[in-house]
């Protein structure tokens, strides 16, 4: 079995926290996101979108909302749940964030020159973290 590991197969895995780019391969990135406390609500630092690609995101395990802004304003932003095994493309151009569950893992695919030069964020502020908390169901 480890030679055939060695020669014709790469087995991937990750459980640290956070986002963690695994495989990069004709212009794409797999790439695993696990928790992280920067991801709660309280604690999200940004919304970000990138401007030549797509990103896609499947749910393994756990539970993940997406975030999405109908513009640079901010002012409408819609929580999105995903759904195992379920493919959610969050389309070029589109700023997002996102919200993880302790017990979560979330498989991303993305152009692998993806950056923070194509990538531009809005910082955010309490006022936008309390929005996503309501949205999420963790704010009354």
């Amino acid at each position: 079995m480890e030679n055939l590991k060695r020669e014709l197969l790469e087995v991937l895995e990750y459980e640290g926290i956070g986002y963690q780019p695994m495989l990069s391969c004709r212009g794409f990135r797999v790439a695993i996101l696990n928790y992280h406390p920067e991801l709660l609500t309280e604690n999200i630092g940004n919304f970000q979108k990138h401007d030549q690609t797509d990103e896609a995101f499947i749910l393994l395990r756990g539970k993940c909302m997406l975030f999405l802004a109908e513009d640079e304003t901010l002012e409408k932003i819609h929580g999105v749940e995903l759904e195992p095994c379920k493919i959610f493309n969050v389309k070029a151009g589109t700023y997002h964030t996102h919200t993880l569950s302790e017990d979560a893992m979330v498989l991303i695919v993305e152009a692998d020159d993806t950056c923070d030069d194509n990538s531009p964020s809005i910082y955010i502020d309490d006022a936008v973290r309390g929005r996503l908390a309501e949205i999420a169901g963790l704010k009354k």
